[in-house]
Formats: structure tokens, sequence, C-alpha cells
């Protein structure tokens, strides 16, 4: 279902605007007729579920004692001294089993998919850590897994392949085009349309309705957990909240519950690359335009009438689009979203490492080099509240390649 990038009339944008699955203008169902009665499907399954208890309480036993949550809050002592400035609290989902935060929406929705009657599940993913997390919970369900990804990032997230391989799915080597995230997107939603009987498991808040509203449902957890553990830790709301933003679902997952909370202020952090020009960063938000891709309305990076292509050091965030949500957000000003460069992350990477002991994902890295950047300028009782979203042991080859080099 590789589509061409189309923009929309505003009469199409008003008249749907604030309806089921948009976010203002944003999101729909922009897919082949073929698939409409399947995604349908879920977004009934899906609303169903969400107002059953029965659904809500295994939801909850299987990221309790499963996945190992909730994660914990941790305040950043050591990088907060070296700084000079706010507080830097770290939200831990890298210490999700698995390694991010991923493994929040697949057990929301392989528990949707076991709910349908599905048996046979498809991804996509980038880092691979959205693979590895459908895999295992594929594995721990009885069902089969096919992991579609693009064959740069096979390569250099080789760890993560032989990790879903062990966990007994199939994984897919997508050669086409730039052979990232988008091109394995496009295999995974041709293979869908194929096979409507499979359940795709998409793993960021993208997509057609209601992937972006479950993903976000799912996802929210990280938020609702860090607002009660900050405000037990500081008796107050954090002045601001970080995240990385590739499609955007650990952000989402985080701004969600402290949307209503005017003073608390929401920064995503997008992938800067290497440069502004096209082809050299996957800032959707910074440098993109509303158009459709991938079955839903909302801000792509474009090179003409075409999709742009995209460039980033990390392979979960190179993606030419973003959920829905967060161009509402973009738009409204209720977040603000900025870049960081492929250097700063890799600093901020090496940063972390040896102030904390914890090694964050690359992806994770451009939260805390914007983090890194902020505090020295705010006072010390200013409170960051940062996601980190994984963890870096996928990363070490090529940080090492890199500091080698």
């Amino acid at each position: 279902m590789a589509q061409a990038l189309s923009t929309l009339p505003s009469s199409y944008c008003e008249k749907f605007s604030g309806a089921a699955g948009f976010f203002g203008p944003y999101g729909g169902q922009h897919i082949p007729p073929a698939l409409a009665p399947v995604i349908n499907a879920i977004a009934d399954a899906y609303a169903s579920a969400k107002a059953d208890p029965a659904f809500q309480e295994e939801l909850t036993y299987y990221l309790k004692q499963y996945s190992g949550r909730e994660t914990p809050l941790f305040f950043a002592r050591n990088l907060t001294e070296k700084l000079g400035g706010a507080k830097i609290y770290l939200k831990r989902e890298d210490l999700n089993h698995l390694g991010a935060h991923k493994v929040n929406n697949t057990l929301g929705q392989i528990l949707l998919a076991k709910r349908m009657g599905k048996t046979k599940i498809i991804a996509e993913t980038g880092a691979g850590q959205h693979g590895v997390a459908t895999a295992a919970t594929a594995a721990l369900m009885g069902m089969r897994c096919t992991v579609y990804m693009g064959a740069i990032d096979v390569e250099r997230q080789y760890l993560n392949v032989e990790r879903m391989r062990m966990l007994g799915a199939d994984v897919v080597s997508v050669t086409t085009g730039g052979a990232g995230l988008k091109e394995a997107v496009d295999a995974a939603l041709d293979a869908w349309v194929a096979d409507p009987e499979i359940f795709y498991l998409i793993g960021s808040a993208v997509g057609p309705h209601p992937y972006p509203v479950m993903v976000r449902d799912f996802q929210s957890v990280i938020g609702n957990e860090a607002r009660k553990q900050i405000l037990e830790a500081e008796g107050r709301l954090p002045d601001y909240c970080l995240a990385c933003v590739g499609g955007g679902s650990n952000a989402i997952g985080l701004f969600h519950p402290f949307i209503g909370d005017k003073s608390v202020r929401l920064v995503g952090v997008e992938p800067g690359g290497k440069g502004v020009k096209v082809g050299e960063h996957a800032a959707t938000l910074s440098y993109g335009q509303p158009a459709v891709l991938h079955g839903s309305f909302s801000y792509v990076l474009r090179d003409g009438e075409d999709v742009a292509p995209v460039h980033s050091i990390s392979a979960g965030l190179d993606y030419p689009g973003v959920g829905p949500e967060h161009s509402l957000l973009k738009d409204e000003g209720r977040a603000e979203y900025v870049t960081v460069s492929d250097a700063e992350a890799v600093d901020a990477f090496l940063t972390l490492s040896r102030t904390e002991g914890i090694i964050p994902a690359l992806e994770s890295s451009h939260a805390v080099a914007q983090a890194m950047k902020m505090a020295p300028g705010l006072d010390r009782d200013a409170i960051l509240l940062v996601s980190l979203s994984g963890r870096g042991d996928k990363d070490v080859d090529q940080i090492v390649a890199l500091t080698k080099a």
C-alpha cells in the first residue's frame, strides 16, 4: 500500500474536525476500500475492550507481572550537578522488560488481537525495539509473527534482529526505496492488504484510526505513572516534560496526562540529523507540511510532491511522518518541537552513561540532549521530566564505530 503523497482540501478538514479518529483536521482513515471493514472491526473491538474492566484488568496484570511496571522515576543527581541548573528526572522506560516503552503498546494490542480471535501478527520496526516487543508478546500469546524492517536498519540493529528471531518471529528485510522505516511500513501495509485476516500491530501513534488513539492510550501509562511519581517526589508537577519524537508514541504517552496542566510545558525533540537540507534530518514537525501518509493526515516531510528521504543516527526516529495528535498540539501551541543533531545525541548518550551509569538508547539520547541544553539556563528549583524511552545496548556497536572513527 505504498501511496502517493496528497493534501486534503480545507472543506474536508473542516467537515471531519472533532469527529472520532480526528485531532482537529488531522488523523482519519485514508485507506484502500478493501481495508475499511478490517480497520473498522479493530476500532469497534477496541472501543468494546477499552470499556471492559476484564480487558483492562488483564492488561494491568501483564504490564506488572510480565513487563515489570511501574518503572521508576529517577532523579539524575550527578547530571543535574554537572549542568548546574534545573533538576533532571528520568522516567525509566528502559527498565521495562525488553528494554523500551514499546511493550506497553504491544501488550495492549496483542490482547486485543486475541480478543478478536486473530492468530497471525505483523509489525514494522525501525530500531528493532517494537519488533522485539511484538515478537515477544506474540510468543507469549502463542501467535505467529512477521516483522518488516528496512535493510539499512537490519544491518545497524543486528542485535535486535537476532532477538526477534530467537523469539520465533520471521524478519523480512525490506530493500525498496531508502530501505528504512517508511519502507518497512509500506511493506507491512502491502502484506495486510493481501491478507486482511492478519492483525497489524502498529508500533507508533500513526496510521489510520483507531491506531493513534489506541497507541496513545496504551502508552499513557508512562505519563500517568510519572505524574503520580513526581508529585510524590517533589510535591508539585514538573515545569517541562521532554521526549524524543519520531512517530511519537513515547512522547504522546508522556504528554497526554499533562495536557490539561497548563503550567507544564511539553517539549518534543526531533532528530535534526546532520543538517537542514532535505534528506539530512527526520524532523517532521519542524520542517514538514500537512499531507496524507500511511493512512493518516498529519505533518509529513516532503520533497516536492514526494515523501522526502530522511536521516537520523537513530534508527527509531528516521520516519518522514508523525502522529496526528502531535500535529494538533503543534498547531495549537500546546507543545513545542525542537531539533537535536546526531552529534548532540551522541554526546548525550556518552554523558548520561558516564555521569549516571545509564546507557540510553540513541532515540532517548535526543531528549536527554535537549534537557542538557535547557537545564543550565533554568533556576535550580525548576524540574525537567525526561522520558528515557529505551536502553542503549542495541546502539553500542554503532557508538563504538563512531567514537573510533
